[in-house]
């Protein structure tokens, strides 16, 4: 049954096995770069939406984490039909539809604040999500492959300086928008009678139209830039070509059932999402919680994109010359579990300082996983890849359980969810990635 359900899914994606000539490297890294920008931007923006929409919609902190349930869920239902509407219609043009797909989600938007109806803020996060998950599907196997399999977690690197960039960004931009004065705005809320709170609140939930008519007119544009741009595309092998074009040249197997290193790296990305989220998207939240003013609480999530910042740039400079990915991969555990212990046994801005600085443990371990997953596939890379992007659904799933467990146990208690997660990776560094990867071509 395994085998049926792999022959589907390859159907589903043809394989990136070729990659960009030397001399076109620097187009397709600017071009990919502006989108992991718009990638950071988007995502981020929702530690903003979190709070905001808790005031706006009056909503218990279980119910605003589902921001980010509806944005990140949509990576696991959309993955692998973006990997087969990629399949027809070509790279360049996945690129241009997901990015329009991206600008709808945002103009949902204004029926949402008009009506100040949660659901629908919902549907469009949804919907950018949808966009989203047709860009990453393509985007990251194809900046994966483009130099050697050794070096790919430098590259993912400088992806990841323009994403985290944008996501320190959004917060700062955003929340200057939609949280000026909230913590005043809190306090008054509870003076005023029902009309007066009700004027009050829709006043404040008209103040998202503009900076997501701002996010769809942009996300326009760089659809048509993209479709008019030269972006070469990576040819595709063919789906009865039983070759491995790997650098590691590992017999090509019948369906990605039989790769067992794949399935723990998909593992690994979702916990690593669901942790990720909580360091960037939940601080803010946190912060709040333990009694933090939300005019403070709202940098916090900026502060947790430079530590990201700073540990992308360590990488750039140390992988693979000095530190191999592996070793990466196992330090970056270490130090998850070092600092969420940490934020669990201090109080206050330490605490929260803890949580942040999640963010440079974080920072190495997407680029890391993803060359560690997908080596040896072959003809069943892009398949592979678009299963890692369903596990950005993590995203979704942690995030949820952090909140409906600190309903019950404290939120600061809660943070325990993380260990776990921490250890598994560390376990797919140490001997998880190599599951599998024992059969090689003879020469």
């Amino acid at each position: 049954m395994f085998t049926k359900f792999g022959k589907f899914f390859s159907r589903m994606s043809t394989a990136i096995t070729q990659p960009v000539p030397p001399k076109n490297f620097m187009s397709p890294i600017v071009i990919i770069g502006a989108l992991f920008f718009i990638f950071g931007f988007v995502t981020w923006a929702n530690s903003t939406l979190i709070p905001y929409l808790g005031i706006a919609c009056e909503l218990t902190i279980s119910e605003a984490v589902l921001v980010t349930f509806a944005f990140y869920i949509s990576y696991a239902v959309m993955a692998f039909p973006s990997s087969g509407l990629l399949k027809k219609i070509g790279y360049k043009n996945g690129m241009m539809v997901g990015l329009l797909v991206m600008a709808v989600g945002a103009l949902i938007f204004i029926p949402a604040a008009n009506s100040r109806t949660f659901g629908i803020f919902l549907f469009g996060l949804f919907v950018m999500g949808t966009g989203l998950a047709l860009l990453q599907t393509a985007s990251n196997p194809y900046i994966t492959i483009l130099g050697p399999i050794e070096s790919a977690a430098k590259r993912i690197s400088i992806m990841g300086i323009c994403n985290k960039g944008a996501g320190a960004l959004a917060p700062l931009i955003l929340g200057a928008i939609l949280l000026k004065d909230s913590g005043n705005i809190e306090e008054d809320l509870l003076k005023m009678d029902a009309a007066q709170k009700a004027e009050r609140l829709n006043q404040m939930a008209s103040q998202v139209i503009l900076p997501y008519v701002v996010i769809a007119a942009v996300l326009v544009l760089l659809g048509v830039f993209v479709y008019f741009a030269h972006l070469p595309e990576v040819k595709a092998e063919g789906e009865d070509d039983d070759a491995t074009t790997t650098s590691a040249s590992f017999v090509q197997r019948k369906s990605i059932f039989n790769y067992p290193y794949l399935w723990l790296g998909f593992v690994s990305i979702f916990l690593y999402v669901g942790v990720e989220v909580m360091a960037g998207d939940i601080i803010q939240v946190y912060g709040n919680a333990i009694g933090i003013s939300l005019d403070v609480a709202k940098h916090f999530t900026t502060y947790t994109m430079i530590g990201m910042l700073v540990g992308y740039i360590i990488g750039i400079a140390t992988i693979p010359r000095y530190i191999s990915q592996t070793a990466v991969l196992k330090l970056s555990a270490v130090l998850g579990l070092v600092f969420t212990v940490a934020a669990i046994f201090t109080s206050g801005y330490t605490s929260v300082l803890f949580i942040a600085l999640l963010g440079l443990a974080n920072a190495l371990i997407w680029p890391a996983i993803w060359p560690l997953a997908i080596d040896g596939l072959g003809k069943f890379t892009k398949t592979g890849s678009a299963l890692l992007i369903v596990g950005i659904g993590g995203g979704a799933i942690l995030p949820r359980v952090w909140a409906s467990l600190g309903e019950h146990v404290g939120l600061q208690q809660a943070f325990w969810i993380m260990v776990p997660c921490y250890l598994f990776i560390y376990y797919f560094a140490v001997s998880g990635h190599k599951a599998g990867k024992k059969e090689k071509v003879q020469s």
